[in-house]
């Protein structure tokens, strides 16, 4: 009976590990046709894959913790990259195509806030082990775009409001969540706990996202909450 028990346990831990998923979102870049109406310093996006670069860094790294057969799942908001590839005279699209393909992982592109949703809720049960976000925020939601359509604006998100339309069910119970984007830590943070039962690492303050052509992740001006 105790060698029964001891395999059965064995099987459910290696069916853990089997289904574990790492989920990524990398929301889309702002338009320099809006940004050069700013002041410098207050200008976003001047390259095209903050967002992609972060994403695919985050990769290596869970290579790396997690092992080469870790399963990757890479949500990615296609309008953003449409917009700036038409701009940019650059197929962003097929660039990202060939970034999820080189590292294995499963691209899903979304459209809306709404996607997000339905690509999340779309995770097996107890499968996601690590999520990260990376994209444009503020403490109140993620910002799937942000100076696309309308200077200094964002017309697709997901909410602090809206996490109960996520499926809990979907994150392991020691699963690690970080938001790359801005003051996410002074109240997203919080909802994602309550509605979602697993923490969210989060900005105090600003991130910035130069320090990626150093090899390394956005830094955070005023730290990291829980």
């Amino acid at each position: 009976m105790k060698h029964r028990t001891l395999l059965a346990l064995l099987c459910l831990i290696l069916q853990t590990l089997c289904q574990a998923e790492h989920v990524i979102v990398s929301g889309g870049p702002s338009l320099k046709r809006w940004e050069n109406y700013r002041v410098p310093e207050d200008q976003h996006d001047k390259w095209w894959a903050n967002f992609i670069r972060g994403g695919t860094m985050r990769m290596d790294e869970i290579r790396k913790v997690y092992g080469g057969s870790a399963s990757i799942v890479w949500i990615v908001y296609r309008p953003g990259y449409e917009m700036r590839g038409r701009e940019d005279g650059q197929n962003y699209i097929g660039m990202i195509n060939g970034q999820a393909s080189k590292r294995r992982a499963t691209l899903i592109w979304i459209n809306s806030g709404s996607d997000l949703i339905r690509a999340l809720n779309s995770r097996k049960r107890g499968s996601v082990q690590t999520f990260d976000f990376f994209g444009h925020s503020n403490k109140h939601c993620f910002c799937l775009d942000y100076g696309t359509e309308i200077i200094a604006t964002s017309t697709q998100w997901l909410h602090e409001t809206e996490l109960g339309r996520i499926n809990s069910s979907i994150f392991a119970r020691n699963a690690y969540c970080k938001s790359w984007g801005c003051h996410t830590g002074e109240s997203m943070s919080a909802y994602w706990k309550a509605k979602l039962g697993v923490p969210l690492e989060g900005a105090r303050g600003k991130t910035d996202y130069r320090s990626l052509s150093q090899g390394k992740f956005p830094a955070v001006s005023g730290g990291w909450a829980r």
